[in-house]
């Protein structure tokens, strides 16, 4: 594979004492495998030229290859990497004994956590591996990332459902054997059990078969059963050596449980008050004539003044405006049952059409395109922050499947003597590079704090217009750091977010202050 993709790809091997050679050119070979020396290493070594007429790309992304790179070192306890950068002369070396315990210590080093533990499980059955680290957070979210042979599985599959089957089993067993009589009583769900869990679960197998398009879920069925099993039994001993941690987890899963159930019945009073179907939309919500999903889009404007300017401005057939009031309720803090009560949300989830929770139905959304648009000032970027960890959260699929996107407002408005209507500029490097491409002139420069202080025709040429406007589509190439970053963004711990501000004060400019 790596000789198909590349212009040169050269190899050595050292074995049985020698040095063995051999090199392809465009897939040719020009070296044939030849004894060029003596060693008494083992190993190969695979020297490769990426082809540009393939690749978008040919630049190599440290950042992309230091994580994965660490990530297999996690996942292989006993193996070292050493990653060399010559380009800008970095050298990291990754080796963790601890394997996945160390893993989930890295994951959630911004985290409190419920029990001290990191909860190591390990086994073998039928040529299958199974290896799994967890501990328990004070988070409302569970995070579960799964790997087969190393490789990440978005997707999930047989060997996560069978670490979630295993868990809910040792834990009700647990409970009827060992628990105060009022546990016993709860009829804890595994979704009680599983809130505030961070887990890796990997496993290695012969034959992986994969499902769907993207090949990222695991089909395997033996391995559900295999994995319950081996987790089932170590996870139970754990409990049963450790009774205050096994409280302690019954603890925070019986308060989850009187959550679930008052977010049930806040569910139950919203849906019969009709808030969350399409027959009775938001009162704020201006929507859009066309009923076409694919073509309608859905902006959700800071404040109402710029949210009139953008009902003034915009295309009814196809654009929606919903202005939010305030600053969006944190998600990160709050547990299900304050989110169904905030209105703003309310209004969203209204909007959107997808349902939530249980009901969320992601071929039910309004919208295919979901716009953030808030002002380009530090009290802008928050609100899309805590709009993006909302979404993030608890409308996950609408991200991974490209529905989301930030509006891009301009900084400024600059004219030139003599010059009719101007040029919008977005970038401070685009006003620096307008400057240079006009000096000595006397330039005219506007600069917008907010989107109110654009008129309707203003905010649809810069900001609506799909023919001129500039949008950031909101990806996600990495679920479980996401996900660390909102828990530090938006998370009860100071400390981690205070050291991320610190490190990064330099990058930071045109700070409102």
């Amino acid at each position: 594979m790596v000789n198909a993709l590349a212009t040169k790809v050269d190899v050595e091997i050292c074995r049985e004492g020698n040095i063995h050679q051999m090199t392809f050119e465009n897939q040719k070979i020009t070296r044939k495998l030849e004894v060029t020396g003596k060693s008494k290493q083992t190993g190969t070594k695979v020297t490769f030229w990426p082809d540009a007429t393939i690749f978008q790309t040919i630049e190599f992304d440290y950042k992309m290859m230091l994580k994965r790179y660490r990530e297999f070192a996690f996942l292989n306890s006993n193996v070292t990497i050493v990653f060399t950068d010559e380009r800008n002369n970095i050298e990291e070396v990754f080796h963790f004994e601890g394997g996945l315990s160390e893993f989930v210590k890295h994951v959630t080093k911004n985290d409190k956590q419920v029990i001290k533990d990191i909860v190591a499980v390990s086994g073998e059955r039928d040529d299958v591996a199974v290896d799994v680290a967890l501990t328990y957070t004070s988070n409302y979210n569970e995070k579960i990332e799964t790997f087969v042979n190393n490789i990440t599985t978005p997707g999930g599959g047989t060997h996560l459902s069978g670490f979630k089957l295993g868990i809910t089993k040792a834990m009700k067993d647990y409970i009827n054997a060992n628990g105060k009589a009022a546990d016993k009583k709860l009829n804890l769900t595994g979704d009680d059990i599983r809130e505030g869990i961070v887990a890796i679960v990997s496993v290695k197998i012969p034959e992986p078969q994969f499902e769907g398009q993207t090949k990222d879920k695991l089909g395997n069925p033996e391995v559900q059963s295999i994995v319950s099993n081996i987790f089932f039994e170590q996870f139970y001993s754990y409990l049963d050596e450790n009774p205050k941690a096994a409280q302690m987890i019954i603890d925070k899963a019986s308060q989850a449980k009187k959550a679930r159930e008052a977010a049930k019945k806040a569910r139950d009073l919203i849906r019969r008050k009709n808030v969350l179907e399409f027959s009775s939309l938001p009162g704020k919500l201006s929507d859009c004539s066309s009923k076409v999903a694919e073509d309608c889009e859905l902006f959700i404007v800071e404040g109402d003044s710029a949210g009139g300017t953008a009902k003034m401005g915009r295309n009814r057939a196809t654009q929606a405006i919903l202005p939010l009031k305030g600053k969006p309720l944190n998600v990160e803090k709050a547990r299900l049952v304050k989110i169904l009560e905030n209105d703003e949300i309310k209004s969203l989830i209204t909007a959107l059409g997808t349902g939530f929770g249980e009901n969320f139905d992601p071929e039910k959304l309004r919208y295919h395109k979901i716009v953030i648009m808030a002002d380009a000032d530090v009290d802008g970027q928050h609100i899309a922050t805590l709009i993006l960890t909302l979404l993030f959260r608890h409308f996950k699929e609408l991200v991974l499947r490209g529905h989301v996107y930030i509006a891009m407002a301009p900084l400024y408005k600059v004219k030139l003597p003599g010059q009719k209507n101007g040029e919008y500029l977005y970038l401070d490097q685009d006003l620096d590079d307008f400057r240079e491409a006009n000096p000595g002139k006397k330039i005219d420069i506007q600069r917008y704090k907010g989107l109110g202080e654009m008129n309707d025709e203003q905010l649809w040429d810069t900001t609506l217009n799909p023919e001129t406007r500039y949008m950031k589509k909101i990806t996600i190439s990495d679920a479980m750091e996401a996900d660390e970053a909102f828990s530090m963004l938006m998370g009860d711990k100071v400390a981690p977010r205070k050291e991320f501000i610190i490190s990064n004060a330099n990058f930071a400019k045109d700070l409102d202050i």
